[in-house]
């Protein structure tokens, strides 16, 4: 009746939740938006939260199992990190202030994780089902990868967001600015600014998931290991926003970095069944893409400079 994995999920919605809770709490008991120190002890506590699922997985499952797990974890806490730059720019041209941040992306990660497991148990069935879906896994990684360091991608512009279009037509707003997503007014309960920054976030989000889904799918089929690295790694989010706020310049060359993953996952998924590549060498040649690009970005964007 019972799997092997059936603990091991017990443990993951348990450790989640207590997340959750540490999060929820923390953003409760501080008015002001968070700072570098407390954003940085917070992200340190979710690594290894990370951690520690790792060394469950090997002890229940295996050394391979763990090693998977934190591969596809790399993977898309690289991927949730480079995100993070378009919510900057969604709450820069919205005017949200920094203080009311962190409402925006408190709810927009309980959007995220619900998201995600729909669009995980649809990939893994899809993968499950038809197998060639993999090689369009793949390219369309590699035509992601192309894409962020073509120097085409637009700043977004919420005014053409069609998900706020959508709501404005049947929910009225209000342009008053609040700290809350509805307020009472003349006209009766109107949605505030915010609730347009939440759901501007909310669809970026589906549109981020397009590329860390069929990346983690790469990596692994296993629903466990998938769910629960895409998860562990949205959790980081909220904290990794704010730390990652206070020193902006990382963001210059970090996509490059990004961007040499996505290539070589999707050219790994391209390759499935041709060149076996283990789940250790996998993490060591993200883990050296993820450094090396971003250095050599760097590296590049000084040369310019001088």
């Amino acid at each position: 009746m019972f799997t092997p994995q059936f603990p091991l999920w017990i443990i993951f919605i348990c450790l989640v939740g207590a997340l959750l809770y540490i999060d929820l709490r923390a953003a409760r008991a501080n008015e002001e938006a968070p700072s570098f120190s407390s954003s940085a002890r917070h992200v340190a506590l979710l690594a290894a939260a990370a951690l520690l699922f790792a060394l469950l997985l090997w002890w229940r499952l295996g050394h391979e199992k763990a090693l998977t797990f934190l591969t596809a974890y790399v993977v898309e806490y690289s991927l949730s990190a480079d995100n993070l730059f378009v919510f900057m720019l969604i709450f820069s041209a919205m005017n949200i202030p920094l203080k009311q941040q962190p409402r925006v992306l408190e709810w927009g990660i309980f959007g995220a994780m619900l998201m995600r497991l729909i669009m995980i148990l649809a990939g893994v069935a899809l993968v499950s089902r038809f197998h060639w879906a993999l090689y369009i896994f793949g390219a369309l990684l590699i035509w992601m990868a192309w894409k962020m360091t073509s120097g085409n991608n637009e700043k977004p512009d919420p005014k053409n967001n069609r998900a706020l279009a959508f709501v404005r037509k049947y929910l009225p707003f209000s342009d008053e600015p609040s700290a809350l997503f509805f307020i009472r007014t003349a006209q009766g309960l109107c949605a505030t600014p915010l609730f347009a920054a939440l759901v501007v976030i909310e669809t970026s989000d589906v549109i981020f998931a397009l590329d860390s889904i069929p990346a983690v799918l790469a990596i692994s089929q296993d629903t466990l290991i998938v769910y629960s690295s895409n998860i562990l790694a949205v959790l980081g989010l909220r904290a990794l926003y704010f730390m990652l706020s206070k020193m902006m310049g990382i963001f210059s060359g970090f996509k490059y970095g990004v961007a040499a993953v996505l290539f070589f996952v999707g050219a790994k998924m391209l390759c499935y069944g041709i060149i076996p590549v283990s789940s250790g060498t996998s993490l060591l040649v993200i883990l050296f893409l993820l450094c090396a690009g971003t250095a050599a970005a760097h590296l590049l964007c000084g040369d310019k400079a001088k």
